[in-house]
């Protein structure tokens, strides 16, 4: 199984190991100076000194690149637990309002009061994705395995039944086969949204998407504007975006591409301008 280790100690290891690497070429230089110097003027012990300013550069490389990283890294990790933290009492009121909300929704029958405690739900279930979001950037900055075993078809109508209650305008179309896969979860199911927002955003005169699994293929099918080949070849960029009067930051294709690179998923897009666009997932 793959783990994730935090980003942040990776980053320091690999400054740490830059500053010492640095600090040992630039005094390895300058004893190979000092040895041709002595090495001219006959001095005795060379070798000796030589010795010592090894040992000088190995322990000094060590000193000045804890020295200069401690501070970054001792901040990071304060924020991290900050980040915790926030997460563990944000879980609290999440749950009170979920309760309440069921609780009251046995009592009301007036329908206003109804469409009011649906848009509380609706507004609860955002702010939840955010927590899990939360919750997986945090396990992902740590040294937790965040592979798990489950039901890709399952984990679809999870997402597609949370989107239809943000898109209630679109048909989502599924053909679903069973297929259990062993991946990342939560970050698959950030992908299977970014796709689908994709293909309602540019889908303006269109309410209809397909979502098929076989063949432990994941297919997503829209039939809005589409691309040609040059833009397809430009999707994974990060900010580029092919309508520049959409709304986002044009992030979300290369974070998937990312996701799919790093977890062995064979990701592709087939599309044509004012037909649509698929996107395949292909797992292994």
């Amino acid at each position: 199984m793959k783990t994730y280790v935090g980003w942040g100690i990776n980053l320091f290891i690999n400054l740490r190991l830059m500053i010492f690497i640095f600090y040992f070429t630039t005094v390895s230089i300058f004893i190979g100076f000092s040895y041709y110097f002595f090495h001219l003027v006959n001095f005795e012990n060379t070798y000796l000194l030589i010795l010592i300013f090894v040992c000088f550069a190995i322990l000094g490389g060590g000193f000045i690149s804890k020295l200069a990283i401690e501070p970054l890294a001792e901040y990071v990790s304060n924020l991290q637990n900050l980040s915790k933290e926030t997460l563990h009492e944000l879980n609290l009121p999440i749950s009170t309002i979920k309760t309440n909300t069921q609780m009251l929704s046995k009592s009301l029958e007036d329908e206003k009061s109804k469409k009011r405690l649906e848009r509380i739900n609706s507004a609860c279930e955002m702010l939840q994705e955010r927590y899990n979001e939360l919750d997986y950037l945090i396990k992902m900055q740590s040294s937790e395995d965040v592979n798990e075993l489950f039901d890709l078809d399952e984990l679809v109508n999870e997402r597609i039944a949370f989107l239809s209650t943000v898109y209630p305008h679109i048909n989502f179309n599924l053909r679903l086969k069973k297929l259990q896969i062993q991946s990342d979860k939560k970050g698959l199911a950030k992908v299977i949204d970014n796709i689908v927002d994709n293909g309602v955003k540019y889908s303006p005169d269109s309410n209809t998407i397909d979502i098929n699994i076989a063949e432990k293929t994941l297919t997503i099918r829209d039939y809005g504007i589409g691309m040609d080949e040059v833009e397809i070849l430009q999707i994974f960029e990060n900010y580029y975006q092919s309508n520049k009067n959409m709304q986002g930051f044009g992030i979300g294709l290369s974070m998937v591409k990312r996701f799919c690179d790093k977890n062995e998923i064979q990701l592709s897009f087939q599309s044509k301008p004012n037909i649509g666009t698929t996107v395949e997932l292909k797992f292994k």
